[in-house]
């Protein structure tokens, strides 16, 4: 089916309707079978469709056809196609070169310790483990758990420090935010404290003032300094 145009059967109900090809040509060209034309010929298959012509979508040429009509054992080709579409790679697992693969459990190691907000999916982005790995070492049951050693996966080789900073900052994205504290002398005195504190100070403030006190004090510097001269 590579090499059969787009939309077949319409494509098949507009060379039925538009030239004088046999069905055995257009069966050939659209990739169906010779009953199958017959019966969108005779009304009984494809009464909805819409025919697509080849020619104007740039599958079919006129000289192309022109030859067909002219000769009824002549094959239909499609014209080459001047747009050449991409194809898409597969996201496959992430490959891990062989010299360093048993380097991998280790890395694991270290992540789970200084990493403990990583998924094991993010895990498994990194150094292209399994699940069923990471499980083992956190439980402490992997078959070489003695002889782990936490290793770097940047140092190692197995990621990015790029790659590693963004699982990280996207682990804490969704993690709660630690309170912080607020400083005791930072903080507001409730209203009533200040209230009362005002009140205790009103009857000092409002005593009566003692005029020959307070006369007092500046005749006697007044006398000091009469002293001194």
């Amino acid at each position: 089916m590579a090499d059969a145009p787009l939309m077949p059967k319409a494509t098949a109900v507009w060379l039925v309707d538009n030239t004088s090809l046999t069905f055995d040509q257009i069966a050939t060209f659209c990739r169906l079978h010779p009953l199958e034309v017959k019966a969108i010929a005779d009304g009984e298959s494809a009464q909805g469709i819409k025919g697509m012509d080849p020619i104007t979508s740039g599958q079919l040429t006129r000289d192309e056809l022109e030859k067909a009509q002219k000769d009824s054992n002549y094959k239909l080709r499609l014209a080459e196609t001047k747009v050449k579409v991409p194809t898409v790679k597969r996201r496959g697992p992430r490959y891990t070169p062989v010299s360093k693969r048993q380097d991998r459990p280790n890395a694991i190691r270290w992540l789970l310790r200084n990493h403990p907000e990583l998924k094991d999916s993010q895990i498994i982005r990194l150094v292209g483990t399994t699940k069923t790995t990471i499980e083992s070492i956190r439980e402490g049951s992997h078959w070489n758990a003695a002889n782990l050693t936490p290793m770097d996966p940047v140092t190692l080789g197995l990621c990015t420090q790029i790659a590693l900073d963004m699982e990280v900052q996207k682990a804490n994205r969704n993690r709660p935010q630690p309170e912080v504290e607020e400083a005791a002398g930072d903080t507001l005195l409730p209203a009533a404290e200040t209230q009362n504190a005002m009140e205790e100070e009103e009857p000092h403030r409002g005593g009566a003032v003692d005029a020959a006190s307070v006369f007092s004090k500046f005749s006697g510097k007044a006398s000091e300094d009469e002293e001194e001269e």
